[in-house]
């Protein structure tokens, strides 16, 4: 095999949940402009369309569905109708998530303030919301001998970040059972089958603009903060994610497993000491 040939992801089944958001959407995007066959997973149906005509301009083939990633049988009803077009699933990358507004405390809100059901919410979307797709397209995996799963963690699974315990709680989540999974797979259905996960660092997206950015444009304290913890000194760009991502779902990582890769400017790797 070509060096380069190694690090395709050319014809590669790729499962995207999350598509209709901003890093959900660079990836599939991605995987799509680089020859994989996208299926992309949204919350809503009216999502469906725009997505799909999206991913139209890139070439290639893609589906897309409304999914609930919470919910088995919404999901098995996806992977049938994949298998259905396409007859293999060779990569899922969990990408949807993100914080609930009600879980996000202000600077001067004390945490019993918080309503457990906005907790539940960040806990399930999150968290179940990743380990719900991998049972259901980790069996297809296993009955094909082969398979990538790509899971989504973050730096609030690294450090205690301030206001977003149920995100960070969920994050730690996500990345002890990648690393479980992962053990999981290989000794029971063998080395073919990998799972992995990135953790972003800051990216500026629709859902933290407003705690990042203030209104004229200007930093706001937390974005100070967050620079001063990066080496790098800048947020990151979303499309920054895409090289890793594509190396973790192609066989240039054929042995990696179990692995966290932080995507951050350095800010896992600094003290700011």
């Amino acid at each position: 095999m070509a060096y380069n040939e190694m690090f395709s992801i050319e014809g590669k089944v790729t499962v995207v949940s999350g598509a209709a958001g901003v890093l959900g959407g660079s990836l599939a995007r991605h995987f799509a402009s680089q020859g994989a066959k996208v299926a992309a997973l949204v919350h809503r149906p009216e999502q469906v369309e725009p997505v799909l005509a999206e991913l139209g301009q890139y070439g290639g083939e893609a589906l897309a569905f409304a999914c609930d990633v919470t919910d088995t049988a919404s999901l098995e009803g996806v992977a049938a109708k994949v298998l259905d077009r396409w007859g293999k699933i060779d990569c899922l990358l969990n990408i949807a998530g993100g914080n609930v507004p009600g879980a996000t405390l202000r600077p001067d809100q004390p945490f019993f303030d918080m309503k457990m059901e906005d907790w539940e919410k960040v806990i399930d979307l999150n968290l179940n919301g990743t380990v719900y797709p991998c049972h259901v397209f980790s069996r297809i995996m296993a009955s094909q001998g082969a398979g990538v799963i790509l899971n989504i963690s973050s730096m609030a699974a690294y450090d205690a970040l301030t206001n977003v315990p149920g995100y960070s709680a969920a994050k730690t989540g996500v990345s002890n059972f990648t690393k479980w999974l992962a053990s999981e797979m290989a000794l029971k259905f063998g080395d073919r089958i990998r799972v992995n996960a990135l953790a972003p660092g800051f990216f500026i997206g629709k859902q933290n603009r407003a705690v990042l950015i203030n209104p004229d444009g200007s930093l706001t304290e937390r974005s100070r903060k967050v620079l001063n913890k990066t080496p790098m000194r800048r947020f990151g760009d979303i499309t920054e994610l895409n090289g890793a991502a594509q190396f973790l779902c192609s066989d240039a990582a054929s042995f990696v497993t179990g692995v966290i890769l932080e995507v951050d400017g350095g800010f896992s790797c600094f003290s700011g000491v």
